[in-house]
């Protein structure tokens, strides 16, 4: 199919353009500090347990913060037309859950999109499955979109194109959360992608 192309081939050109991987992200570069976020007061950690969005997934489901609590949880922000750094982070992703092991379905992995108008349940889903298939995507009404990010205090906005459509520029970091909730880490974009998967076993142990 033509979209799977499409991934496949820039995923395929990302080693020569490394560079060139921060145009997908927010242009401030790194990722918020793991504090803030809806609910949570000043000094403390960011918590899922006191975020409040819902939104639905690539199965038609609706889906809270509160139905992840009691398994570790990693989520990303991201869209489907995202030329470089979405698909990037989603094949890295693939790769940390392989390397996981069994330990990978002690995980849930969820990418939350910033482009709702495009981005459907079912164009989520499409997308997805050219990666690991415990990915799910999430999606929701602009409004929906804007309390989850305002939740984990990532920035996103959209940028018209030349040719009259339009991309967006998003934080870019992956949000690694303890069963309990609290943030345990982020994994940055830019840091060594050695460090990744230790990140996650102390989340989920």
């Amino acid at each position: 199919m033509r979209r799977r192309g499409l991934i496949l081939g820039a995923a395929g050109l990302a080693g020569a353009f490394g560079f060139m991987m921060g145009l997908g992200a927010w242009r401030g570069g790194d990722p918020p500090p793991p504090r803030g976020g809806e609910g949570a007061r000043d000094g403390e950690r960011m918590d899922l347990s006191r975020m409040a969005w819902e939104l639905t997934d690539d199965h038609g489901t609706r889906v809270a913060p509160r139905d992840w609590l009691g398994q570790a949880s990693m989520v990303f922000f991201g869209f489907t037309w995202c030329p470089d750094v979405c698909p990037t982070t989603l094949m890295d992703i693939s790769g940390w859950l392989d390397d996981l092991g069994p330990d990978a379905d002690r995980i849930r992995v969820s990418l939350i999109t910033v482009d709702p108008k495009r981005d459907s349940p079912q164009v989520l889903g499409e997308y997805l499955s050219n990666f690991d298939p415990r990915i799910r995507g999430l999606t929701g009404s602009p409004e929906d979109i804007a309390k989850a990010a305002a939740g984990f205090a990532v920035k996103y906005e959209r940028v018209p194109r030349d040719d009259g459509d339009y991309t967006m520029n998003h934080t870019s970091g992956v949000y690694v959360f303890r069963p309990s909730g609290a943030l345990s880490s982020i994994i940055d974009f830019h840091e060594d992608r050695q460090f990744a998967v230790p990140k996650i076993r102390r989340a989920i142990e």
